[in-house]
């Protein structure tokens, strides 16, 4: 499980945390009965305290995407299996409004980040797991540019 956190994100780590296991969640990433890192474990991994990681787990346990067993440690919740569409549209819309936010905090209008989604979205190749990544040479030149 691959958990990113930014600090410069502007949202609480323990938001991140909980919106990224909904997409891991939501996207088959992470299926029912798969057991999640014990907290501490997590913690050391994303350099973060406990409280936080504790934190995150107890909202999605409140969400119903995972859930405790006693002694034996958190799990995916089966409620939590696959989100409804309407939770993966709750989440791509959080990302979209944050995106906007920091371009017009930038001066870039709408048309600007649309023409940039396109661009990068030319630029990723499908990889094995299903999952879309950069292909090198366009982001390596993308840098060259700055």
């Amino acid at each position: 499980m691959q958990i990113h956190i930014s600090t410069e994100d502007g949202t609480p780590i323990y938001l991140q945390i909980v919106n990224q296991i909904k997409y891991l969640v939501a996207s088959g990433r992470l299926e029912t009965g798969e057991e999640m890192p014990p907290i501490r474990v997590l913690a050391e991994r994303l350099l973060v305290t406990p409280n936080t990681v504790a934190r995150a787990y107890r909202e999605l346990e409140m969400a119903g995407v995972v859930e405790k067993r006693r002694t034996a440690g958190t799990y995916v919740s089966d409620k939590g299996s696959r989100l409804a569409q309407h939770e993966q549209w709750k989440i791509l819309t959080q990302r979209v409004d944050a995106l906007l936010a920091e371009a017009t905090q930038m001066n870039f209008g709408v048309d600007q980040v649309v023409d940039l989604v396109r661009e990068r979205s030319a630029a990723m190749r499908p990889i094995d797991d299903g999952l879309m990544r950069p292909m090198a040479d366009l982001t390596e030149s993308i840098s060259k540019e700055k």
